[in-house]
């Protein structure tokens, strides 16, 4: 049995991106590995991590627990870098699928002898750091280091369309480059649903029939810039009383947003959640998908919002304008327009119909973004590394494998 090592730096970007993957793989027949830091210092991250790794190895999956830190300049990656190294050497992988930045980066560092013995890497890059629009140090420091390890990459893999078009126009060296539409929304999951039981839905969670609900997915950091959202209810509150905006997500942001909801005596209009299971349920019984941030992917909170049929307002920034098209699903704004983010809410607080024209065209450009498609696309990546010979002239495709070993 062939064996697979999915690999990221941090244990939420497996859970949150590469459940599908890990599903695909083991129907594929694979044995599935997953490198990641699984350790928090944050406790109830901490626990959801160990939760989440009993679940793996429940199914199957063999885990490693490696200390990796996001910040690319602490040393103790260096000491990751080696356990990497040793796992790889060790495990003959027919390919990795390594994700993040720096798990990006030491994967293909430490899988520079593996490739030599037919180990192939695949890279998903989640959102280059250099983007039009970037500070100069991210391109003097991670554009280089992209494009240099392009060589060490079987295939390298953009979810959004400026990532994709940069290492065509830089002329990046990876074997083979791809672009897919980010990691799938569940439909089954993320829908609409009726009046009635957004009513419903509503009273148990203990909003009014009446209340205009916005609202935001995402980790609280300074990418995902939720000041300006806190900023923008300031003026929205003036004119729309019952507007009520939902923080959901974590991060070391938190208690300082919640003083910026205190300072700006917002108590009563805007709610840091903290991490909810029910983010499919939060999102049913809301107006309104809100996005400030500064720089994304391709952003799963928008591909949630298209599915549940919701009206969105995002920042006007990659990821984001691949998702948003101003006038038919939403508005863009700048990073900085509290102003004319809360004029788009009045707007679509005083028009129903076109909230849910908008929503409607979401719905209708959503196929291209189902699990279903993107897996499909990733089956054909997948098969594509590891069994590099053109297929379509074998039926079988245990046979074409016989025929490559």
């Amino acid at each position: 049995m062939d064996k697979v090592l999915i690999l990221a730096s941090i244990a939420p970007m497996i859970e949150g991106f590469n459940i599908p993957n890990i599903d695909l793989l083991q129907k594929e027949g694979y044995e599935v590995h997953v490198l990641a830091n699984f350790k928090d210092e944050n406790v109830e991250a901490n626990e959801r991590n160990n939760h989440f790794r009993n679940q793996l190895e429940f199914r199957g999956v063999l885990v490693f627990d490696i200390p990796i830190n996001r910040n690319p300049f602490k040393m103790i990656n260096y000491a990751a870098y080696k356990e990497i190294k040793q796992i790889i050497d060790h495990e003959d992988y027919a390919f990795i699928h390594c994700h993040s930045p720096i798990g990006g980066v030491l994967t293909r560092l430490a899988a520079r002898e593996a490739r030599k013995k037919n180990t192939k890497v695949v890279y998903t890059a989640h959102g280059f750091h250099f983007f039009k629009g970037a500070p100069m140090k991210n391109w003097l420091i991670y554009y280089p280091i992209e494009k240099w390890l392009s060589r060490y990459t079987d295939c390298l893999i953009t979810i959004n369309e400026e990532d994709y078009q940069a290492t065509q126009n830089k002329h990046f060296k990876a074997e083979k480059i791809e672009k897919i539409n980010g990691v799938g929304i569940n439909e089954n999951k993320f829908k609409p649903i009726g009046t009635e039981l957004k009513n419903q839905r509503r009273s148990l969670m203990g909003y009014k029939k009446d209340d205009f609900l916005l609202i935001y997915v995402g980790e609280l950091n300074k990418g995902k810039n939720q000041q300006l959202a806190i900023g923008m209810m300031k003026k929205v509150v003036q004119t729309i009383p019952q507007a009520k905006l939902l923080l959901v997500g974590d991060g070391m942001l938190r208690e300082s947003y919640i003083q910026q909801i205190k300072d700006s005596h917002l108590e009563g209009n805007v709610f840091s959640l903290g991490f909810r299971n029910d983010v499919d349920q939060l999102m049913s019984i809301s107006d309104i998908a809100i996005s400030a941030s500064k720089r994304e992917g391709l952003p799963v909170n928008l591909l949630e919002a298209m599915g549940t049929g919701l009206p969105i307002i995002a920042t006007d920034c990659r990821g984001n304008r691949d998702l948003v098209h101003p006038g038919e699903n939403g508005y863009l704004v700048g990073i900085e327009e509290e102003e004319r983010l809360a004029g788009y809410v009045e707007t679509l607080y005083h028009s129903s119909s076109l909230r849910e024209s908008f929503g409607l065209k979401s719905l209708e450009n959503l196929e291209k973004y189902s699990v279903q498609s993107i897996m499909s696309h990733m089956t054909q990546i997948y098969q594509s590394v590891n069994y590099p010979l053109d297929t379509s002239l074998i039926g079988d495709k245990k046979t074409a494998k016989a025929l490559i070993k």
